[in-house]
């Protein structure tokens, strides 16, 4: 039955609406967490918000914030209330000088300039009444989206026009059977570098579809240190050598890019991609999961050679084929259109700051910061060979495991959250990434200052 016939007089109907609507407003009644917004007082107000105006129709440079203004419903009613200011979440929303410090390893910080630009078009993009989300990956305008995040890209990292763009779902993980998938032919074999657990976890996923020959491994050295490339042990039919440039959870990071011939080398750049400058045309292929250096989790982007599509196996599936996936420009089917559309926001806000070679230096005053007062430090302690140290994920630990709990409570109360170490080897981590400033550095280096003079 689609409606049920009423018998109440017009005044028992009006009577009702009105104890709807005093119950609505009721300062005891749950709040829908809409509600929690700015909301709008006038009817211009809500058509604003809902449809733009001129103003924010404009392209907007990563420094302005705009905040919505919405209708809320409580109770099926819509109502006006008032902004808490009280509710640590609207804080956060409202004055970005509160947001902690994050030293996440991943999904990582993301630019406060992004996070406000998606703020102000989450509701309305540019003047069309709709989300980002909302939106038809098909439509001109996502497409619009996409092609630019892709031009934005090949722009930073200047890729030759012979190499193909991929956003694809997932993430680095599933590049690890996706790779052997597509490169290693059936009954064919490839060259793997070992430095440390993503490598490893690659090279497991690998081995599940063809030979894999182990070229080089750090563990002789406890992986606190890469094997020069005298001690590597190449193969000569090798379908391509993979190996990861920075490991996340070690803190090993190459500082060099390997010489293999002829054969395609295959990188996983999901933790150091854009943090400098790197010859594209040295590799056949560079996969970088999303949500470190790049935007938020969900997405993976790949960039591959063309002549190395094509050559998947009669068992990938389609969704898993790079050429499938390239000759219809990474939308075989519904992407993840908003981890693509933020990660584009991430490649305009990196061009304003001066491309990848001005986020270089950045990055370098960051790891020499925090490496130096480490290395300084009677309480604290780098393991890892000081040639091969990450730019971008500091482990370190104290002298004591006891002050471990202390150590990240206190970090805590002072706003630097994530910086318990990976479960697999304890201690403390600081992933800093193109995303977390200078500033954050200073004032992690402060309190393990001022916590070495408590407790060391």
């Amino acid at each position: 039955m689609l409606a049920k016939t009423s018998n109440s007089t017009p005044q028992q109907t009006k009577n009702r609406k009105n104890k709807r609507t005093n119950e609505g407003a009721d300062e005891n009644s749950p709040p829908c967490y809409l509600s929690r917004l700015k909301i709008c007082d006038t009817a211009q107000d809500r058509s604003h918000a809902l449809r733009g105006n001129a103003a924010r129709d404009a392209p907007r440079p990563m420094t302005q914030s705009v905040i919505g203004c919405i209708p809320t419903q409580s109770v099926g009613t819509i109502i006006r209330r008032p902004i808490d200011l009280s509710d640590h979440q609207i804080r956060a929303r409202l004055d970005v000088s509160k947001r902690a410090y994050n030293f996440c390893a991943g999904p990582a910080a993301l630019p406060e300039a992004v996070l406000q630009r998606a703020q102000g078009e989450l509701l309305d993009w540019h003047g069309k009444g709709l989300s980002v989300m909302e939106m038809s990956h098909r439509s001109d305008e996502f497409v619009s989206i996409a092609t630019q995040a892709e031009q934005d890209l090949r722009d930073l990292l200047n890729i030759p026009s012979n190499y193909k763009v991929l956003f694809l779902q997932g993430g680095a993980s599933q590049q690890f059977a996706q790779i052997p998938l597509n490169l290693l032919p059936e009954g064919g074999s490839a060259d793997y570098i070992d430095t440390g657990i993503w490598s490893q976890k690659a090279i497991e996923e690998a081995s599940r579809y063809g030979h894999v020959n182990v070229a080089a491994t750090a563990k002789p050295y406890d992986y606190f240190a890469i094997p020069g490339q005298n001690e590597w042990n190449l193969s000569k039919d090798a379908a391509y050598v993979h190996y990861a440039p920075n490991e996340t959870i070690g803190g090993l990071e190459f500082q060099w890019i390997p010489e293999v011939g002829d054969v395609p080398l295959v990188a996983d750049m999901s933790s150091d991609i854009l943090s400098r400058p790197v010859d594209i045309s040295r590799f056949g292929m560079i996969y970088a999961g999303a949500q470190k250096n790049i935007g938020p989790s969900g997405i993976v982007v790949n960039i591959i050679r063309e002549d190395l599509l094509g050559k998947a196996r009669s068992l990938c599936p389609t969704m898993l084929n790079y050429k499938v996936a390239a000759d219809n420009g990474s939308m075989y089917n519904t992407p993840p259109t908003l981890a693509w559309y933020l990660s584009g926001l991430v490649f305009q806000w990196l061009k304003e700051q001066g491309g990848v070679e001005a986020i270089a230096r950045l990055n370098d005053v960051k790891q020499r910061t925090l490496y130096d007062f480490i290395d300084a430090s009677g309480l604290y302690s780098n393991p890892i060979n000081k040639s091969d140290r990450s730019w971008m994920n500091v482990p370190f630990r104290l002298a004591d495991d006891r002050l471990d709990k202390p150590f990240l409570v206190g970090a805590e109360e002072r706003g630097l959250l994530n910086l318990k170490g990976h479960r697999s080897v304890g201690g403390m981590r600081a992933s800093i990434y193109n995303a977390v400033d200078i500033t954050a550095v200073n004032a992690l280096v402060a309190y393990m200052a001022e916590f070495e003079k408590e407790h060391g």
